[in-house]
């Protein structure tokens, strides 16, 4: 029998369609991986901004993580949206019960494109001691940067290092680093890699595109990540296939108008376009 690539998305939902697991689920099927989900949180938001978020019992998400992996199982998985410590702790610690699954890409998300805030305040720490220990990817933007360093990072020339201290907190678990530059103004942007398995950084250059169809490219690149290492991709292959999907789909995505502020990217950017 034939068997599928599979790809875990534990993330909230978003009902526009452009950012959460509805992105995730997209980026998987564009890039030929089979996409499952737990669903975190029911979030009411659209493309101007985040208006309420509805968070499903921790017992229930660590039931939906159980479900899937007890039955259909992964080949990676990707982690958005975890809006507290107590669900921060509760996904940790039922990914343990699946000690083969290591293959996991975290999106320490705190803040919506929008600028609404996504994580409470006290559940930094929780994210930043413990989930992120376990994760073998993390793909910060410069905001969630400054933030898990306790540093401002916003310039160009900050990134490197940035990257590589970022990953340097936590030692033997060996956290790659994926610093993305989209924050700054250049009309280059140029996102860091860091590689703490080899010690080797990439620098990954793509142009700006001028546009407000942005939602959701932080949950796409970190979804994509997962999606290539589920595809069997070596990391740094990994990572540099996400950048270049992310960057075809965002300027794919850049003339079309959805909603009245800040549009998704073009997921399916290679299958079709009108």
């Amino acid at each position: 029998m034939k068997e599928y690539r599979r790809a875990l998305s534990i993330a909230g939902s978003d009902p526009s369609g452009g950012a959460g697991l509805q992105a995730d689920l997209k980026t998987f099927s564009a890039l030929g991986v089979y996409g499952t989900t737990a669903v975190v949180a029911l979030v009411d938001e659209n493309t101007q901004g985040v208006y309420g978020i509805h968070p499903v019992p921790d017992s229930f998400v660590a039931g939906q993580i159980r479900s899937v992996l007890g039955d259909i199982g992964t080949d990676a998985v990707k982690i958005g949206m975890l809006h507290g410590s107590s669900l921060i702790r509760t996904v940790l610690n039922t990914l343990r019960e699946f000690p083969d699954v290591r293959d996991i890409v975290l999106d320490p998300v705190m803040v919506a494109t929008s600028g609404d805030p996504l994580l409470e305040s006290d559940a930094i720490g929780t994210l930043r001691d413990e989930l992120i220990p376990y994760a073998r990817v993390i793909t910060p933007n410069l905001p969630e940067a400054s933030m898990l360093l306790g540093a401002a990072v916003d310039c160009q020339d900050e990134l490197e290092d940035a990257a590589r201290d970022l990953s340097a907190k936590y030692g033997d678990a060996k956290v790659s680093v994926m610093l993305k530059a989209g924050h700054l103004d250049d009309d280059t942007l140029t996102d860091i890699f860091y590689n703490a398995e080899t010690g080797r950084l990439l620098r990954l250059t793509s142009p700006r595109v001028r546009t407000v169809n942005t939602h959701g490219t932080g949950c796409t690149m970190s979804s994509a990540i997962a999606a290539w290492l589920a595809r069997g991709a070596e990391l740094d292959t990994a990572v540099a296939n996400a950048k270049e999907y992310v960057a075809a789909a965002i300027s794919a995505g850049a003339d079309y108008r959805i909603g009245k502020g800040h549009g998704p990217v073009n997921h399916f950017h290679a299958l079709w376009s009108r």
